[in-house]
């Protein structure tokens, strides 16, 4: 049985709804990937203006389920590109200790 798998998919607006354009790998450990999705800015209101999307996301048995959504500005992308690989990055070398 394969573990479950959280990462963040980062979508953009196209003429034919989003489309997802990356993908971070965040671990399987579900409370820190919650913890980490919930330090994001943007807004869990998803309208017709919103053109950026992030989505944290669980694989169960390679299914994918998504759990939380949020739209965002490219500003907040860029900071939350920051924040996912500065804490990815943290929660990786620590769990080697």
């Amino acid at each position: 049985m394969k573990p479950t798998t959280y990462y963040i998919l980062i979508n953009i607006k196209t003429e034919d709804g989003f489309e997802s354009i990356g993908k971070f790998f965040i671990g399987n450990n579900r409370a820190m990937s919650y913890a980490l999705f919930h330090l994001l800015k943007g807004s869990s209101e998803i309208n017709d203006d919103t053109m950026l999307s992030m989505e944290l996301m669980e694989t169960v048995q390679e299914l994918p389920l998504n759990l939380l959504i949020i739209g965002c500005t490219l500003e907040e992308l860029a900071h939350n590109c920051r924040i996912i690989t500065k804490e990815t990055f943290k929660n990786r070398n620590l769990e080697e200790l």
